[in-house]
């Protein structure tokens, strides 16, 4: 009778464990789904609206983009959400735009969604407003709400602090939703080269002849534009710092060409060099009054990074490249070399 009993009381006591176990995983997988549910669906706290950009690469590089750019605050929670909704793998790189508030499931979701639902718009770097203009009018997954405005009237649709939309935008891939504004894609371009260039401009070299960032942005145009090879972007602009504190016309063949619109017919003549224009840096000294086209980060950064050089010329090598003079002898000797016995 003894040895039934404590086998009844082993049965008990097992028992009651058993029933602890299950309790405790119930509650666990409770504070896990409460937890899930609360974190998945709680708004970030990124200000909007926000711009950010994925580059391509891992989950785990995605979330420390997302980071740096203030996107999340909590990597780890956001990471691990990731995994749950086996999203990891199924990450989009390219260029996003929280407009409204939005819950770490939701920006899950924008960021693996597929084409189907997006559409990607570019701009290029060197591109001109004409030739952006172009561009939007034939893309048909967009509200032409913009390419129809003046020019006026499009800087005051977009509340630009300048007269004109020439550089404002930042080349880049942008995804937006089909059928969206386009000027709320202008818009949100126009917030990414702000930022670029605020950043830029606080990293400016001192003693510069550029008294403000829409003055550097102009710059930056010009080297753009006169850039074959992307080495040579910082001596470029060196040589046009040099004149422009010497108060030597820039006499840049690129803005010639922005002046004279759609008259360039693709062969740059000596009357067209003569012919002045507000744009013509033969004609008229310093920058043109506006940027002639739109710039990357490269060139912003040459423009406030410039080459500590002595040259005042350059001429084009017929391979990308360009050949870089301290004086007009020397000048005159790499033209005959380059362009003359071509």
């Amino acid at each position: 009778m003894a040895r039934r009993k404590t086998n009844k009381s082993t049965g008990s006591t097992f028992g009651r464990v058993l029933g602890i176990l299950i309790l405790l995983a119930v509650l666990a997988v409770g504070a896990v789904g409460a937890w899930f549910y609360g974190y998945a669906n709680r708004p970030l706290a990124t200000a909007v609206p926000a711009d950010f950009v994925l580059e391509p690469g891992s989950f785990n590089k995605a979330v420390e983009q997302l980071q740096k750019q203030g996107i999340i605050d909590d990597p780890q929670q956001f990471m691990l959400l990731g995994r749950l909704l086996r999203a990891e793998r199924r990450i989009k790189a390219g260029s996003y735009e929280i407009s409204e508030p939005t819950s770490p499931w939701q920006l899950l979701e924008k960021l693996t969604a597929g084409d189907t639902s997006m559409v990607s718009v570019k701009i290029i770097e060197g591109w001109s407003w004409r030739q952006l203009k172009a561009s939007l009018a034939g893309n048909p997954d967009l509200k032409h709400d913009a390419v129809a405005l003046s020019d006026a009237d499009l800087v005051a649709a977009l509340q630009l602090p300048v007269s004109s939309v020439e550089g404002q935008f930042f080349p880049d891939t942008y995804y937006i939703s089909k059928g969206s504004s386009e000027l709320q894609l202008l818009k949100r371009a126009h917030r990414l080269m702000t930022k670029k260039l605020e950043t830029a401009w606080a990293l400016r070299l001192s003693g510069l002849p550029l008294k403000d960032p829409q003055e550097a942005l102009t710059l930056a145009s010009l080297v753009e534009k006169e850039t074959g090879q992307p080495s040579d972007r910082p001596m470029i602009a060196g040589v046009f710092i040099n004149r422009l504190r010497l108060g030597m016309r820039l006499q840049t063949d690129p803005s010639v060409i922005y002046g004279l619109g759609e008259r360039f017919d693709g062969n740059l003549r000596r009357a067209d060099l003569e012919n002045d224009t507000p744009w013509n840096t033969y004609t008229r000294s310093g920058l043109t009054p506006t940027p002639i086209a739109f710039v990357g980060e490269a060139a912003l950064k040459a423009a406030l990074q410039p080459a500590q050089t002595s040259a005042l010329y350059f001429v084009a090598r017929g391979d990308g490249s360009s050949q870089f003079s301290d004086s007009l002898d020397a000048h005159n000797a790499a033209v005959r070399r380059f362009q003359l016995h071509r």
